[in-house]
């Protein structure tokens, strides 16, 4: 029997109560959802810029429209739990965040995050009063779905150059206030600096992996407290990375060795539907 989406909501908030700390995979593209899914991780979250650079874009050139409708794919691929990254929830007022809050839940979503930059280069994180309206409108249009939706809040500053801790402290905290259920600042740069923000505040953090600034294990974020751990883009680039080097092979060098790391194709067959869902 499907599960049902209020199933997967319930599950997903639970994951957050603990105990331990759990990994949210982010797949870029229905194959990739069905490989971790088989993989036994217990929740996914869709990436941004995985998302876009999949599809020829920059990270940030994609429509509203056209990212609700990767989430309803990554979310038909399996029955786990899926979270997405809806960057500032496309759009400035706090009545567009509220929108979209509830066109992710209607996209099978169980939950998503609404970040406080602008995608203006010239100003790009919103004021702290605006930051922390459009958090309390997500957090209004979330308690007013069907079923229980987690929302994600993040503090965007050191991903802009705006190394001010303080300051992000301060919006997780106002977002924790406002009725956020997770809180996320991604891109801190040093281990130390993470500490002070799981300190701070008492709702769930997720911490963003794939940088050589946190040398961190599973295990380790666990006992700092952390308790969901995403890894944004860095699976699609880890994958695209491999694509560059073999094609890169290919053309400079004009040898195949390359297809010695490959998986082979009875191996990711095993992974994939045979026919669609």
């Amino acid at each position: 029997m499907p599960v049902s989406q209020k199933d997967k909501a319930e599950r997903f908030q639970a994951l957050h109560r603990g105990p331990g700390i759990f990994v949210i995979p982010n797949p870029w593209d229905i194959g990739s959802a069905r490989i971790l899914a088989s993989m036994g991780f217990k929740a996914l979250a869709t990436t941004s810029a995985g998302m876009a650079f999949a599809m020829g874009r920059r990270d940030g050139a994609v429509t509203r429209d056209e990212a609700l409708a990767h989430a309803r794919d990554i979310a038909g691929a399996s029955d786990l739990p899926v979270s997405a990254d809806l960057e500032n929830c496309f759009g400035d007022a706090p009545d567009v965040v509220a929108e979209t809050i509830r066109l992710a839940a209607g996209a099978g979503l169980v939950g998503c995050s609404v970040e406080d930059t602008t995608n203006d280069p010239s100003k790009p994180i919103y004021d702290f009063d605006l930051a922390v309206a459009r958090v309390a409108a997500a957090v209004k249009a979330a308690r007013s779905l069907p079923i229980p939706f987690t929302l994600t809040a993040r503090a965007e500053n050191f991903l802009h150059g705006r190394s001010d801790l303080d300051d992000t402290i301060r919006r997780l905290k106002a977002f924790e206030a406002a009725g956020a259920d997770v809180l996320y600042a991604p891109g801190l740069p040093s281990v130390d600096v993470l500490k002070q923000v799981l300190a701070a505040v008492k709702k769930p953090v997720n911490v963003l992996m794939g940088s050589k600034a946190l040398p961190l294990t599973v295990e380790q974020l666990g006992a700092m407290g952390a308790r969901r751990i995403s890894v944004g883009g860095a699976l699609y680039r880890a994958a695209m990375g491999e694509f560059l080097r073999a094609a890169r092979e290919i053309k400079d060098k004009g040898s195949f060795t390359y297809t010695d790391r490959a998986a082979t194709h009875a191996e990711l067959t095993g992974f994939m539907a045979a026919r669609p869902r």
